[in-house]
């Protein structure tokens, strides 16, 4: 802390949005001109831009990290209280513990355990045979299919579906056979999964997220991946069966991972890159093409349709060149 310790914060706000009361913060430096004309009655910075402003502030490592334990101080997780609703369906063979809350509408199958402090809202789906660990946090209309495991303290939000059968096809003469899905998803401790993100069960063996993994909205796991411990991924990314993303890795969003390939530990993958073929070695990887004018694409497009005519033609001319 440096600065008035005795100033009087009750909310948190941008630098540009903040007022008096409020607790800005400023971790790219690409802001600092929205420090200089903040309104806010205190901040967080690095130490790098502690002398860039007069007002009392936290002085931090990790100013964005900061912010969100300050953030969470004024907005803490809302409370429930324990209980079963009465119009919730719950299997003689489950069992709930005395300190979970089961919302309306919810439904637990045969066999299926439900941890300390669990938090299941209202109109969630879990199969049979599920282990829901403590302090779960399942938000409205989650589906959990049979024997799914989700480790302590991880949040999925509304419309994540949990161990629907992968995508395997056996083809025959022409005609597909449907390959029986019999493993099963197991998802770590602190794992945060977003709005209508997917993961398919295994097809033999268990797809897996390890621990402390992100997943942001609307992506799809397919069956047998592997998802590292710490790894963060963006919206909208679609990750083939058998895929194996390492550990500490960040994928952007919309990227595209074909099935069977492993990513190394620490590779950060851009948004909108494909990966066809397995990365072994860490570091930042982009395969998108940044958006035109549309003028000047079809002038790309046109150009790259020529490439091999283009390169056929400097072979004979160097050829040529060669002789002469």
């Amino acid at each position: 802390l440096s600065g008035d310790g005795g100033v009087m914060i009750d909310r948190v706000a941008t630098l540009d949005g903040a007022g008096p009361g409020a607790i800005a913060f400023l971790s790219n430096p690409r802001y600092r001109a929205q420090l200089a004309r903040t309104h806010a009655s205190a901040v967080i910075v690095s130490m790098r831009d502690a002398a860039a402003t007069p007002l009392p502030k936290l002085v931090a490592q990790n100013p964005y990290a900061t912010y969100a334990r300050v953030a969470a101080i004024f907005h803490p997780a809302e409370s429930a209280q324990a209980g079963i609703h009465p119009t919730a369906v719950v299997a003689a063979s489950a069992r709930v513990a005395p300190s979970a809350t089961l919302g309306a509408y919810v439904v637990v199958g045969e066999g299926t355990t439900i941890g300390e402090r669990a938090r299941i809202h209202a109109g969630s789906v879990i199969g049979d045979g599920c282990q829901i660990s403590e302090d779960v946090v399942l938000h409205p209309r989650v589906v959990i299919y049979a024997r799914s495991s989700i480790g302590a303290r991880s949040v999925l939000h509304s419309g994540a579906v949990i161990g629907a059968d992968g995508f395997g096809m056996a083809d025959e003469q022409g005609r597909w056979v449907k390959v029986p899905q019999i493993g099963r998803v197991v998802i770590g401790a602190d794992v945060e999964i977003g709005a209508n993100t997917t993961i398919d069960r295994g097809a033999i063996d268990d797809t897996i997220i390890e621990d402390d993994v992100k997943l942001d909205n609307q992506i799809q796991i397919g069956h047998n991946c592997r998802i590292g411990a710490h790894t963060a991924i963006a919206g909208c990314v679609g990750i083939a069966g058998s895929a194996q993303i390492g550990r500490n890795c960040q994928i952007g969003g919309a990227a595209m991972i074909t099935g069977h390939v492993h990513i190394a530990d620490g590779t950060i993958i851009s948004a909108a890159t494909g990966v066809f073929d397995s990365i072994e070695t860490p570091g930042v990887y982009t395969s998108a093409f940044p958006a035109l004018p549309h003028r000047e694409w079809r002038h790309v497009a046109s150009v790259m349709r020529r490439l091999r005519t283009f390169a056929e033609r400097i072979r004979a001319l160097e050829r040529r060149l060669g002789r002469e």
